[in-house]
């Protein structure tokens, strides 16, 4: 009860109660409203000075997290137990105290652990013999008023002693909270009794009801907060692989084995030294974390977001290396962190089943069947088990047969098994140029089941680092951006599901044509080691694509591949983002990109290959990453190099895919010859090879009713391209283009692509791709008409959009966490027709507005633009030529044309046209 706090350096130097009750005495006390207000104010500057004093300290020693949360609790206890004195002393005395009013006050929850953060709720209990008396009830409220006016968050119970054990019976949540009950201050007598009434009538017997509340609550927390400790915004309390897991452990352990510290859990045999060392350095780090994240937020914060990822990683001292900054630094140490409390609660969860497995009824023997015999291993309760402890060091190719043998049998492992492997990690890199292993490991990769959960329990293990050392340097390794969700590693092991699911039909529905491609794609093993090696290069410095196909062609021959596959692997790695590169930021009906495109894939299976593989890419980024405007792209894209790479220069020409087209539409418009060709006068020749035939037909019919009127505006939503087409036909005039995009924006919708056209007699035709902030379609009459308005009052001058869309949030919140450098590349080369300009800038509502009126200002002719968004960075691109339709050529205009779009990238303010 006396020793929680020794461990602390200099406590008085946070706080002395001794001190602290001598200004206390010294108070007057002929008013008891004024003692209260003086107790108040000496109170509030001793929190103050001791919370000042852990922040010096935590700032000085920054990684010394359970130190700090350890001072804060001791902090509480102080000022508690002056405030509780002066209460019961000099406010309210009672001088012939009977039995029944005594009063105890306990800490309970993180409080009574000893561990809290510098903002942290105060759980305290106030305990009584019996039923409360009237002192007691002035007491406890006068208590609580002084330390609400302290602003401390109070989480606060008051009960008898009978009270405490029914609630406690009833609801697992008190249990938990008393389970940590801590001595603070009162009748000592009463604490014992409190004490022994817990013990004795409500955990005696109800250990393994305990344990299964407890792994429930679990489970339930981690899918409410993502249910992978890899998500690159942690929760640093609540998420997977965070505080809370561990004190999970603890309150098992201690409600089952009564242990008062963490360390006696290996009294116990449920860690050996090495493990609890391992949670050690995880709840010291993590507490670290916590504490540091609430003195910069100045609140109680446990998401580790983006903005503070940064400053925490200067606060805790990490330095950039080459490739690798020092918050990326920190964050991989988090997560190996998060990947220790997962291999720990493994084992442990292992030892208390082992407890408390059911036992036969009526008190007879239990008679248990030999495990059977799998390769070698045995299967316990089926799940694979090592027939002895020494059965890995004995054969390290076994560490890795027992993760094939997982997804080949698809049976678990058993948690001692994966103690063993853990433990004997290291010798796998003894057996990295074994054939067998490597062998064992193609199987894993490429064989028949999904290699998904199998490849994470290898990794959590550390096996599949020490095989593949390569693989090792982005185990935990996050990326600092709003794009990608997961780590690199588990990004990799997701892929990887994903292909498995993909071959086997389970995507089908979502994914008509990948589906179908991979039916007919030979070389199986290339893929699947392909999407295995395709980042494993990152954080490295330079461009990982390049550095990862030396990678390919160093690990291929290993794994068993023949210099052909080798030499497929290495090349699908160097240009596994060329697919999307070209799909989402290229204009596909610019023969020129198909071209390009087909000339450095130069064979159906490897476009059958790079098509699948992107599309396991982008999946496994995250949630919200894929979406039917990206199917639609790559689908097209596909089609269109397929022909080339299939028929050569025996495509059809330019003429003949206008003339179908226009033939098509004569069909879908039930036309005349004449009414064809009048239609078709009007429109120039890269209208028609620009849109699709079904854009045409819809253009047609609206221009049809729109008539003789100025200006029309229609959307409809396309719900296999997951984007709302928004159709503006109007007379043109310079700096059209960027006024729609910036009323489209006002709106709320995000352009993703857009087709800009002119008619022979002035008109503008114009077409947007446009979906929400979340990547959906635009698909409710509320949203369809604000559009319409919106485009209504920009096109007329009403109200100054420049403010309104500068009045716009962020599309994506935090994105100011990050710093990129706007880029501006233009390219003559890209296109016969068309100069390319591409843009790349943090992404904000006002961006294509801003560029598009850069352009105007620049006199330019946008044809199309196109636009990708990565996380908190925008990629624009636009197809331009110059007022006479020629290319922009190089020297004076194409700079000044750069540096406007530098300016408006940066968000540089500038006064828009009238």
């Amino acid at each position: 009860m006396t020793g929680r706090f020794d461990h602390l350096p200099h406590r008085r130097a946070i706080v002395s109660r001794r001190a602290l009750a001598e200004a206390a005495a010294a108070l007057p006390g002929d008013d008891p409203a004024m003692l209260r207000r003086g107790l108040s104010q000496l109170l509030r500057e001793a929190l103050d000075a001791g919370r000042a004093e852990i922040a010096r300290r935590l700032a000085a020693t920054p990684s010394r997290g359970l130190e700090a949360a350890n001072a804060q609790a001791y902090l509480v206890d102080q000022l508690l137990v002056v405030l509780a004195e002066v209460t019961t002393q000099r406010l309210y005395p009672i001088h012939n105290p009977t039995a029944g009013e005594r009063l105890l006050l306990i800490a309970v929850g993180g409080y009574g652990r000893g561990e809290m953060a510098p903002f942290s709720d105060v759980d305290i209990g106030f305990l009584t013999p019996g039923k409360q008396t009237p002192w007691a009830e002035q007491v406890i409220e006068s208590m609580l008023y002084t330390l609400w006016d302290l602003g401390l968050k109070i989480g606060h119970s008051s009960r008898s002693l009978d009270e405490m054990v029914r609630q406690a019976r009833a609801d697992v949540t008190v249990r938990t909270a008393l389970l940590e009950g801590r001595y603070v201050w009162g009748d000592e007598a009463l604490y014992a009794d409190a004490a022994k009434r817990f013990h004795d009538d409500v955990r005696h017997g109800t250990e393994r009801q305990f344990i299964a509340d407890k792994l429930a609550e679990r489970n339930a927390r981690h899918v409410r907060m993502g249910d992978t400790r890899y998500v690159v915004e942690p929760n640093v309390k609540e998420g997977k692989g965070g505080l809370r897991d561990l004190h999970a452990l603890f309150w098992i352990g201690k409600y089952v084995y009564d242990v008062q510290r963490a360390a006696e859990l290996v009294d116990n045999g449920l860690f050996t030294r090495a493990e609890y060392r391992a949670f050690h350095r995880a709840d010291n780090f993590l507490w670290a974390v916590r504490c540091h994240l609430h003195l910069i937020a100045g609140r109680a914060e446990d998401r580790l977001t983006f903005d503070y990822q940064r400053e925490i990683a200067e606060r805790m001292r990490y330095a950039a290396r080459p490739g690798k900054p020092a918050v990326e630094r920190f964050m991989q140490f988090y997560f190996l962190q998060a990947k220790a409390v997962g291999s720990l609660t493994g084992l442990f969860l292992a030892h208390l089943e082992e407890r408390f497995a059911p036992k036969r009824r009526y008190g007879l023997p239990r008679l248990r069947r030999a495990p059977r015999k799998l390769h070698g291993f045995t299967v316990d309760r089926g799940r694979i088990a090592l027939p002895d402890d020494d059965f890995l060091r004995a054969d390290p190719v076994r560490l890795v047969e027992l993760f094939a043998l997982a997804a080949r049998e698809v049976k678990e492992i058993h948690p001692l098994a994966m103690r063993a492997a853990t433990r004997d990690a290291k010798l796998a890199a003894t057996v990295r140029r074994d054939p067998r292993a490597n062998a064992a490991f193609l199987e894993l990769l490429a064989g028949d089941a999904d290699p998904e959960l199998a490849l994470r329990w290898m990794n959590e293990a550390g096996v599949l680092g020490q095989f593949v050392p390569d693989f090792a340097r982005v185990v935990a390794q996050m990326q600092f951006d709003m794009y990608h969700h997961y780590t690199v590693d588990e990004h990799t092991i997701r892929a990887l599901g994903l292909l498995s699911r993909l071959e086997h039909g389970q995507l089908a529905e979502e994914h008509p044509l990948p589906s179908a491609v991979i039916e007919q794609i030979v070389s199986r093993r290339v893929l699947y080691v392909a999407v295995f090696l395709h980042d494993i290069a990152k954080g490295r410095g330079g461009d990982h694509s390049i550095l990862g196909a030396e990678v390919a062609e160093r690990l291929g021959p290993r794994f068993g591949l023949t210099p052909a596959e080798t030499e497929t692997v290495a090349w699908l790695v160097r240009h596994h983002l060329l697919m999307s590169a070209t799909a989402f930021r290229r204009d596909l009906t610019d023969f020129k990109t198909i071209l390009d495109f087909a000339e450095v894939v130069q064979s159906p299976e490897r476009l059958r290959l790079l098509l699948v593989l992107t599309v396991v890419d982008i999946k496994a980024v995250g949630p919200g990453t894929w979406n039917g405007w990206k199917g639609q792209l790559l689908g097209d894209l596909y089609d269109r190099a397929e022909e080339v790479l299939r028929l050569g220069h025996k495509q059809k020409g330019r003429g003949e895919r206008l003339l179908a087209k226009q033939d098509g539409l004569r069909a879908a418009m039930n036309w005349s010859e004449a009414e064809l060709a009048a239609y078709a006068h009007r429109l120039p020749e890269a209208y028609w090879i620009a849109e699709p035939g079904d854009v045409l037909a819809h253009n047609a019919a609206f221009v049809a009713r729109a008539g003789d009127a100025l200006l029309s505006i229609d959307a409809q939503v396309y719900p296999e391209r997951g984007a709302t087409l928004v159709t503006v036909y109007a007379a043109d005039h310079p700096g059209l283009f960027s006024r729609i995009a910036g009323a489209i924006h006002v709106a709320g919708g995000n352009i993703i692509d857009a087709r800009i056209h002119t008619t022979r007699d002035g008109m503008a035709l114009d077409n947007f791709l446009v979906q929400d902030p979340l990547g959906r379609p635009f698909d409710e009459a509320g949203q369809l008409e604000r559009l319409k308005t919106a485009i209504e009052d920009a096109l007329a001058g009403r109200g100054k959009l420049t403010d309104r869309l500068r009045a716009k949030p962020l599309p994506r919140a935090r994105a100011d966490a990050f710093r990129i450098e706007p880029n501006v590349l233009v390219d003559n080369k890209a296109s016969n027709r068309f100069t390319v300009v591409e843009v790349a800038a943090r992404d904000r509502p006002a961006l294509l507005n801003q560029l598009a009126h850069a352009l105007f200002l620049s006199k330019v002719t946008i044809h199309s633009a196109h636009v990708a968004t990565f996380g908190e960075r925008a990629v624009d691109v636009f197809y331009l030529t110059d007022l006479t339709g020629d290319k922009l050529a190089p020297g004076a205009r194409q700079r000044a044309l750069e540096k406007r779009l530098l300016a408006a990238a940066a968000g540089v303010p500038y006064d828009e046209a009238a």
